[in-house]
């Protein structure tokens, strides 16, 4: 890429509208239809062919090899629902839509109302602690001040989360499915009754296929192992990008607001389909609906920018992208385990 960007605007609150102009002179904010026409066919190809190989093996306990390998693409699944719903594939709303509840409701059983609404609070403030749904207290605790007052099982998870972390991700697509049925009963997404039906044919179908070929420890054999894998997998997509980040204020600029809250994750063309594109976190939430292939030609012009301006543009390896988050759940749990100490 050889566009160069120019000097620092003279208020922080211009910088974003001079890398936007770079980058749409680039053209790289253009659909990519030929790439998301064979992604598209090869995660369908590759789901068909894993439920093909599941009726083939049939009531055995190498099924369990199935279940590994649907957890890889029921994840590969979310991310295209994920990029459909940032409109990186299409452009406008409907088919997005249409192609994004086939994928996430009927593919792998989760709300795509729900998760959009979701994702896009969660992009509008990165890591706010009022504001980011994704770093709301919950299992996890992102902020200190929410560990404070823990007791019982919840203090127990808190002041051991680092090590309960990846253990935990095996019960994420439980969580998803329950957090999706949560609102689709409140009224909180649109078109409810498709959803749910969408939900329900996913449902039926899924225990269905297991419950009928194999047999009853088998089946649940397989729900675990393919539920649990596809959990970790999909968590471990997400978790380097923005754990262990700094937690704004909320009245920064755009782009400090995007890109200090934000970690890339080196790597070449494997991790940018091991996790479909989201190691370019922080190009991504400068560009949402930018596709997927022009993140990696976008990163030198937008870490050039942020240089020149004076922004922090974090980027490291995956191991230690995990380390570093690993290491702030362990510090945000530290006055737990030292308020446990003393009470002994």
């Amino acid at each position: 890429m050889t566009a160069t960007t120019t000097r620092p605007r003279a208020t922080a609150g211009s910088d974003f509208a001079g890398l936007n102009r770079l980058v749409n002179a680039a053209g790289l904010q253009q659909r990519r239809p030929a790439y998301y026409a064979l992604r598209l066919t090869i995660v369908s190809v590759l789901l068909a062919g894993g439920w093909a190989a599941f009726f083939l093996i049939g009531s055995s306990w190498w099924t369990l090899l199935v279940a590994a390998f649907l957890a890889v693409v029921f994840t590969q699944v979310g991310l295209v629902a994920h990029d459909l719903a940032h409109r990186q594939v299409f452009r406008t709303k409907r088919p997005s839509e249409i192609t994004g509840r086939i994928a996430a409701n009927l593919g792998v059983g989760m709300s795509y109302g729900w998760w959009m609404d979701k994702h896009t609070r969660h992009h509008n403030n990165p890591n706010h602690d009022d504001l980011d749904p994704d770093v709301a207290p919950e299992v996890l605790i992102w902020a200190t001040r929410s560990a404070l007052g823990r007791r019982g099982l919840a203090g127990f998870v808190t002041r051991h989360q680092a090590g309960l972390f990846f253990p935990l991700l095996t019960l994420l697509s439980t969580d998803l499915k329950v957090s999706s049925v949560k609102a689709l009963r409140a009224g909180v997404v649109k078109r409810p009754l498709l959803e749910s039906v969408l939900l329900l044919v996913h449902a039926i179908s899924y225990l269905s296929a297991l419950f009928l070929v194999l047999s009853p420890l088998q089946a649940v054999a397989f729900l675990v192992v393919h539920q649990a894998l596809f959990g970790v997998y999909l968590g471990m997509t997400f978790a380097p990008n923005h754990k262990g980040m700094p937690h704004p204020t909320g009245d920064e600029d755009f782009l400090r607001k995007q890109v200090v809250t934000s970690r890339n994750v080196r790597g070449g063309r494997f991790t940018d389909i091991a996790l479909g594109g989201l190691n370019y976190q922080i190009e991504h939430h400068l560009f949402p609906s930018m596709p997927t292939p022009n993140l990696r030609k976008v990163q030198p012009i937008v870490r050039r920018y942020c240089a020149e301006v004076g922004v922090p543009y974090e980027e490291t390896g995956l191991v230690e992208s995990y380390r570093q988050a690993l290491r702030h759940l362990h510090e945000v749990g530290a006055p737990l385990r030292a308020a446990a100490r003393a009470a002994r």
